[in-house]
């Protein structure tokens, strides 16, 4: 690795294909980025979805990066392993076998029309959060401050950490 690598964060989930089967083998995927080193993979959690009722609860998870990839091209990286694993972008909130999110980049701040760094509902999120705040306990979120002072909003989201 470069000595000019970046921290960054990857939220992983799917409700789709056997999620927990999927989520394992992505962050295998993600530890094989170019450029990039997978420094941790928070617990697997299990959680219910958002937005759209009548779906399969998604198994969630956050991991760590470390990369000398700039966030675009990082982006890019995610974009080829969410289709190797079968991704289709049908609808808004729509059932998935994969999705990868690139929640924050250092303390970078970006809003490009591709991407907007950090996530811009991260806080809003427990299936975020928890995990997270599990690898990454001082966390701060840019432009928002710790992730742990987001934890009380979304107290009322269903997340359940599952067993190794």
């Amino acid at each position: 690795m470069s000595d000019v690598s970046h921290l960054a964060f990857v939220a992983l989930g799917a409700n789709l294909a056997d999620p927990l089967a999927q989520l394992r083998a992505a962050a295998a995927a993600l530890a094989e980025l170019p450029e990039s080193r997978l420094l941790q993979l928070s617990s697997l959690y299990r959680t219910a979805p958002v937005g759209i009722r009548g779906q399969p609860d998604f198994i969630n998870a956050v991991a760590a990066i470390e990369t000398v990839l700039d966030p675009q091209q990082l982006l890019d990286a995610l974009f080829v392993v969410e289709r190797r694993f079968g991704r289709r972008r049908e609808f808004h909130h729509a059932p998935r076998t994969l999705d990868l999110d690139l929640l924050l980049y250092d303390q970078r701040v970006v809003d490009s029309p591709r991407l907007s760094v950090p996530h811009p509902r991260m806080h809003l999120r427990a299936f975020v959060l928890a995990p997270l705040l599990e690898i990454a306990p001082l966390c701060r979120i840019p432009g928002r401050g710790t992730a742990a002072a987001w934890l009380p909003a979304v107290r009322g989201q269903a997340i359940q950490r599952l067993a190794e």
